[in-house]
């Protein structure tokens, strides 16, 4: 099948991925740019599982005040080499997170880091929610776990819905920024600091 330059042009450009990874996609996916686009991103997806091994001991650290002043957040974003740490990818990694800890205050980076003081506290409170709904008491926990799962999405910045992209999680933006830079690429720690709180 004869693939056009223009939608192999289209498709690096949706994706970021190389012109010939993007032709091969294509041509395996017989010119279906969505299937090709779904491919490359599982292909993305196992790379940067591969380097999520290696060493990010280089990177920036990322700031943002709101335009009133009162609210503010500092990020560490850790890569492999300075180079990475230069290139407008990065650095508009760094600028999204910080809007999106600005934007939707997460107060852990991974469910791993929630306390299991804090964890057993939430699920407490789930469960007398749902006992006071009268729910049945065999099912009082499942339901506290799946709230746990909600409190996890709203919580953990990695778990977090991307404020600009609903569809995709903070942990999806960091993998795509591996996929397309190849390196690792490790959110260190943040600090989200508002006036009055």
């Amino acid at each position: 099948m004869e693939i056009s330059a223009g939608a192999v042009k289209e498709l690096r450009e949706r994706t970021g991925a190389g012109m010939m990874d993007c032709k091969n996609a294509l041509v395996e996916h017989k010119g279906d740019v969505e299937k090709a686009i779904d491919y490359l991103r599982e292909k993305g997806l196992a790379r940067a599982a591969k380097r999520a091994s290696r060493s990010a001991s280089d990177g920036r650290i990322f700031s943002y005040i709101h335009t009133n002043g009162k609210l503010g957040t500092l990020l560490e974003l850790n890569c492999e080499t300075d180079f990475v740490a230069k290139t407008d990818e990065f650095q508009n990694l760094g600028r999204e997170l910080c809007m999106q800890i600005a934007a939707a205050a997460p107060q852990f980076l991974t469910p791993e880091d929630v306390s299991a003081e804090v964890l057993e506290r939430e699920r407490e409170i789930y469960r007398q929610q749902a006992l006071e709904e009268g729910k049945p008491a065999n099912i009082v926990d499942k339901i506290a776990d799946g709230k746990i799962s909600k409190f996890y999405e709203t919580s953990c910045l990695m778990e977090q819905a991307w404020i600009r992209d609903g569809d995709k999680k903070i942990k999806d933006l960091v993998v795509d920024a591996i996929a397309k830079l190849g390196e690792n690429i490790v959110v260190r720690g943040f600090s989200r600091f508002s006036i009055g709180e």
